[in-house]
């Protein structure tokens, strides 16, 4: 065999014997891509979840109502309540409210409810643990199963 054709035939070797590896992954970016809706960076709608537990919460009237405590997920993985702790002053007589996530508004870099701290404060207390199923207490559904498999 003359030189040109050694080269070619080792850039062939070379092209096949790699296409397998460049195909596994592209193959695995796209899974990631699809696992993350295809975005690959936060979007102007969307906010942190790290950054939106401890923000302040006010009403319409720009007073200060509470903040958030926690963010509780369904098993689909969406936001099924927003926590507000109201009403405690010094870590003192506060409580715990479950608000929708819809109820919130965000605007210049705030989260306002449309609700009075004195309506949050006649509302239902909100327990972030169950005593009597344990929900609450991990980092996982008590009943198992994988967060957005809505099983």
């Amino acid at each position: 065999m003359s030189s040109p054709h050694i080269a070619a035939a080792a850039l062939a070797t070379l092209l096949v014997a790699t296409a397998p590896v460049a195909y596994a992954e592209t193959a695995a970016n796209s899974r990631t891509m699809a696992a993350t809706g295809g975005e690959t960076m936060i979007q102007p709608d969307q906010i942190r979840a790290s950054k939106m537990i401890g923000s302040a919460v006010y009403d319409v009237q720009n007073r200060r109502i509470g903040h958030v405590k926690d963010l509780v997920l369904d098993r689909d993985g969406r936001i099924a309540s927003v926590v507000v702790d109201v009403g405690a002053f010094l870590g003192m007589g506060g409580k715990y409210v479950a608000v929708n996530l819809r109820d919130l508004k965000t605007d210049h870099n705030r989260l306002t409810l449309d609700m009075t701290k004195e309506q949050l404060q006649q509302a239902q207390d909100y327990r972030l643990e169950n005593r009597n199923t344990g929900a609450g207490t991990s980092t996982s559904p008590v009943h198992g199963g994988h967060l957005g498999s809505g099983r």
